[in-house]
């Protein structure tokens, strides 16, 4: 049988169930989060030739020139970067670039590493020694708790800074890469990426001359092709989140972010998703590094095949398709 109430107490729920369904409009546009942009620009400056990319894990972003060797700031919220680190960067080109857990900018370019504090003030500079082919070229670096490692574009060499307090020791060969395919031609390794894992056991190096990465076991430096079946994989820049490898192709694939799971030895793994289009829909112009930063990917533009290319160079943005997975 039907339970009866007095209409006070009937009007009284019907109230409250109300009031609570309907927030007030305000709270929920406060709530809402900003619309990212799609599309960040570095500089108008003309033949900048954009090439690394740094989001560090609060938002702010690092863009490094290719051409000039300057270094750029800004931030995911807003679509214009600027100028950093003026007068503190001395070298005609810089290329990768990453940030610490501290905040602090390091990046590589020509011959030396050096490392920022985030108000762009410089804090180290480390010189590469020669390699067997000549003067070093570095191209990109990866940090871990004891260490930074390096890799030259100009040589197959692998160089180590010892890390003492966040601060970088002498910069020395660490790993000649021929030993793993010494029938390969020294001047065509072309190294470029680099990435280690969480623990700092394995670091994995991309190699444009051989179309292929190549895993360093860190204790042994012991040095084998990570296994990705019968894709090219000559990445540029790579990004390394647990198993899985984020990384920009442009030579030997079409060009765009590819990502691929790998094992728990990381020594194999299967490329799941290709990407070659930006947020827009619109052609990356020939990208060289990526950047992850929550379930979105930053993707430089560089234009480095038609250079100097034309201004404003920009990083373009595309959804993480294995954010969640």
């Amino acid at each position: 049988m039907a339970r009866r109430f007095p209409l006070w107490v009937t009007a009284s729920v019907v109230a409250l169930t109300v009031g609570l369904a309907a927030p007030p409009a305000e709270a929920a546009t406060r709530e809402a989060p900003p619309r990212l942009p799609d599309t960040y620009a570095v500089s108008a400056e003309p033949g900048m030739v954009p090439e690394g990319i740094a989001v560090h894990r609060d938002g702010r972003m690092y863009v490094t020139s290719d051409a000039t060797g300057a270094l750029f700031a800004g931030d995911v919220r807003t679509p214009s970067m600027h100028p950093f680190a003026v007068g503190a960067v001395d070298r005609p080109s810089s290329r990768g670039v990453h940030t610490d857990t501290a905040g602090r900018v390091w990046s590589v370019g020509a011959g030396t590493l050096t490392v920022h504090s985030r108000t762009g003030r410089l804090l180290a500079t480390r010189t590469a020694p020669d390699g067997p082919l000549g003067p070093a070229d570095l191209n990109d670096l990866a940090i871990t708790a004891d260490a930074v490692y390096v890799t030259d574009w100009a040589n197959p060499i692998v160089y180590r800074a010892q890390l003492r307090h966040g601060r970088p020791g002498p910069l020395q060969p660490w790993v000649d890469i021929r030993s793993a395919f010494p029938q390969f031609p020294a001047q065509y390794w072309l190294l470029n990426g680099i990435v280690a894992d969480a623990a700092g056991d394995t670091v994995l190096v991309a190699s444009n001359g051989t179309e292929a990465v190549w895993r360093i076991d860190v204790a042994t430096r012991t040095v084998e092709q990570l296994d990705l079946g019968d894709q090219s994989f000559g990445a540029d820049g790579m990004v390394l989140a647990g198993r899985r490898l984020y990384a920009v192709l442009n030579y030997g694939a079409p060009n765009g972010v590819y990502v691929a799971d790998l094992d728990p030895d990381l020594r194999s793994g299967t490329v799941t998703h290709k990407i070659l289009t930006d947020a827009d829909g619109q052609a990356f112009d020939l990208p060289t590094t990526l950047a992850r930063h929550r379930c979105r990917l930053y993707v430089v533009n560089s234009q480095g095949d038609h250079r100097p290319g034309q201004p404003p160079y920009t990083v373009s943005t595309v959804s993480d398709p294995a954010c969640g997975e």
